[in-house]
């Protein structure tokens, strides 16, 4: 059996984690040290007992308490050469690293996980597919400008999905905070995944075995969760998938643990 908890989720910090058997994993690590661990002790996790940590990308909202937490707990962390590279350059030393190619599979204990590309404004961003000895699946796709066909296909035949729901299309062009040029940013093909984006791809992906999609990286100001869970309930419900349940994932504290 795999379950997950989203640790916390947003532009102020993204981590995750995932047991499968007996083998633990941390997905980012942007959130403090200190929030990373009081949150995994709540879920019940101690935080030394972590089997890896995983790298989706090099931004500090998914790398950003990780420097300390690794100084206090000696876990290897799993990212491609040029992530490495770029975190190392933050002053991330004195810990093991595990390099993969973006693309490829590699195995923790009895997991297996398939990296793949994803479109993002980083040096070489990936999604995972953490695979049980069962055969059950979890995607875990965050920061993401556009879907792919490779990111489709690497997502399909899943149990359950983490993924970014960034923006609401509408209130993104009205918000008056952000520059032209930043919004420009966010719904560019490197930037962000839109609330429409994420229920097109979910409508290639569903399938009678996908039971549960986690939704995160709202956006405070561009995105609410009525409206994503509206938006994605919606397209579900008309493809026939009234099935699979949505959730959001929020900045302030843990999601409880979703069993997949």
């Amino acid at each position: 059996m795999i379950r997950f908890a989203v640790l916390g989720s947003g532009s102020g910090g993204n981590s995750a984690v995932v047991e499968c058997g007996a083998t633990r994993l941390l997905v980012d690590a942007g959130l403090s040290a200190l929030q990373i661990s009081r949150r995994l002790e709540g879920l019940g996790i101690d935080p030394a007992s972590l089997d890896g940590i995983l790298l989706t990308h090099e931004h500090g909202d998914h790398v950003g308490g990780l420097r300390v937490f690794v100084s206090k707990h000696d876990i290897p962390i799993f990212s491609t050469a040029h992530t490495s590279r770029v975190v190392r350059e933050s002053g991330v030393n004195g810990c093991a690293w595990k390099i993969f190619n973006s693309g490829t599979s590699f195995r923790i204990n009895d997991v297996e996980i398939r990296s793949f590309a994803v479109h993002h404004d980083a040096v070489d961003p990936v999604g995972f597919v953490i695979g049980s000895a069962s055969g059950k699946k979890l995607g875990l796709l965050s920061d993401a400008g556009h879907v792919t066909h490779s990111m489709t296909d690497n997502l399909r035949g899943l149990d359950a999905l983490f993924v970014e729901a960034n923006y609401d299309d509408a209130l993104l062009e009205a918000d008056e905070k952000r520059p032209w040029a930043t919004k420009q940013r966010i719904s560019s093909r490197h930037g962000h995944l839109s609330n429409a984006q994420v229920a097109g791809l979910l409508g290639k992906i569903a399938h009678a075995g996908l039971s549960q999609v986690v939704l995160g990286h709202l956006s405070s100001d561009c995105n609410q969760p009525h409206l994503v869970l509206s938006h994605l309930g919606g397209a579900l419900a008309a493809a026939g998938h009234t099935h699979i349940a949505l959730h959001c994932a929020t900045q302030k504290a843990a999601t409880p643990w979703f069993a997949v």
